[in-house]
């Protein structure tokens, strides 16, 4: 079973041997390829070999590339990990357009749903907030309930001053997390042979990952949890490279899905296959979400 988040931080080289990923670096490193489920190469002195790459993509493993600041900036998707990739891209190319409406309609309520609870989670009274937008939003979100509820949600979390467009260590924090969500949602999505440019709502033509993008938006809020820590037990003053590694775990938290426990990185993948028998399907009870543990423990911000 895959589960390691493996980060190359410095100059090595990456080759295979006999299963295993190996590193050489300072010194000579040797990692199950089984137990990887992402590798995530920060820097950009690092080499690895064509062989390497391919058993990589044969295992469906996430490969993520950082830039020169160490920011997730591209990702290696397999192209030929699905046996009927042709089937499944005449599929997507027949979603008719009031159903693809209908299932961003309900990722646009669990989203809500979700920010609300880690409000609720927190005893922030800004809850209350959410919950009228909720009872408020409408097919394919035409009154924009979400970018409403976003101004609301982000000010409770981060205090009422904060903005997205801000360049701050926050927002390097969630932009870091929501690279690695839209990751492991387009991975999933390419190994099943879903073409990830054809979104159900985003429709960028600069953006190679539109069906990502869209899925990956229910999951926001546990990168928002993971940044909230951060912030108020460390002040996140600075986003280096400790504040990144502690971000990637976030991949490794436990929620609920379908009434069970599972690491996130393990119930995206259901997720993502959910949403799309959904659409083939024509089905919206076919929708299964993630959700916080229900004993969840986290400080609260009078506690700080």
């Amino acid at each position: 079973m895959s589960w390691r988040t493996v980060v190359i931080s410095k100059r090595a080289k990456l080759d295979k041997e006999l299963g295993y990923l190996v590193v050489r670096g300072e010194t000579k490193k040797r990692i199950a390829l089984s137990e990887i489920n992402v590798l995530v190469v920060e820097s950009t002195a690092v080499s690895l070999s064509a062989a390497l790459l391919a058993e990589l993509m044969a295992r469906n493993i996430g490969v993520i590339f950082c830039d020169e600041k160490r920011y997730p900036c591209s990702q290696l998707l397999s192209l030929h990990h699905s046996h009927d990739s042709s089937d499944k891209l005449r599929m997507q190319l027949r979603w008719r357009q009031d159903v693809k409406e209908l299932i961003w309609t309900e990722l646009v309520r669990v989203k809500l749903q979700r920010q609300r609870d880690l409000l609720v989670l927190l005893d922030l009274p800004e809850a209350a907030a959410l919950n009228n937008y909720l009872e408020e939003l409408r097919s394919n979100d035409v009154t924009n309930r979400e970018g409403l509820a976003a101004k609301v949600y982000f000010g409770a979390l981060f205090g009422k001053g904060f903005t997205r467009a801000t360049d701050s260590p926050i927002n390097a924090g969630l932009n870091y997390g929501y690279a690695l969500l839209l990751s492991s949602c387009c991975r999933l999505l390419a190994a099943k042979g879903y073409l990830t440019q054809l979104g159900i709502h985003h429709d960028n033509g600069d953006n190679a990952f539109n069906l990502g993008s869209d899925l990956m938006e229910p999951l926001r809020p546990f990168v928002d949890l993971a940044v909230y820590k951060l912030w108020y037990e460390s002040r996140l003053v600075t986003f280096e490279t400790e504040e990144k590694h502690a971000l990637l775990e976030v991949l490794n938290r436990q929620v609920l899905y379908d009434k069970k426990k599972y690491f996130l990185n393990k119930a995206i993948d259901a997720y993502c296959q959910s949403v799309m028998d959904s659409l083939n399907e024509e089905d919206e009870s076919l929708l299964q979400f993630c959700s916080f543990l229900k004993d969840e423990k986290i400080a609260t911000q009078a506690d700080v």
